[in-house]
C-alpha cells in the first residue's frame, strides 16, 4: 500500500484529501505544519509528501529543506500545494527540489493523476 503524508493546516483541505486517497488505496498520514512532518519522517518513509507552505510554526519552505537532508527520503516524492500561484514561488519551490508545484484551488482528479504519475517516473 503506497503511503501518502499531508501537511496543510487547513482542516477542510485536510478531510477532502485524506478521503480521497483512503479511497483509491492509500495509507494516509496527517500533519497541520512542518514540525509534524518531521516528527512523522522519524518513524515512516512515505512515497508521496503533500506539503502546503504556509503553514504555523515550520513554513513549507523550510520543511522541504529539512527533507531533503535525510538519505531516507530520497525515493520520496514531495508535491507542494499552495495558495502561493507566483511564479516566483512555484520556481522557488521546484528550485529547492519539490516534484511538483500544483496551485490552490485544485482539481482532485488532476492532482491524483500528477502523484500517480510521478510515483511511475
Amino acid at each position: 500500500m503506497k503511503k501518502i503524508l499531508i501537511a496543510d493546516d487547513e482542516h477542510k483541505i485536510l478531510m477532502s484529501l485524506e478521503y480521497s486517497f483512503r479511497k483509491i488505496g492509500y495509507e494516509v498520514f496527517i500533519a497541520r505544519d512542518g514540525t509534524e512532518v518531521l516528527e512523522f519522517l522519524k518513524t515512516i518513509v512515505p512515497d508521496v509528501i503533500l506539503l502546503d507552505i504556509m503553514m504555523p510554526n515550520l513554513d513549507g519552505y523550510s520543511t522541504l529543506e529539512e527533507i531533503k537532508k535525510n538519505e531516507n527520503l530520497d525515493n520520496t516524492k514531495v508535491l507542494f500545494l499552495s495558495a502561493k500561484n507566483n511564479p516566483k514561488d512555484i520556481e522557488k519551490g521546484l528550485e529547492m527540489g519539490a516534484d511538483a508545484y500544483v496551485t490552490k484551488p485544485y482539481s482532485i482528479k488532476k492532482l491524483i493523476a500528477q502523484i500517480e504519475e510521478l510515483l511511475i517516473n
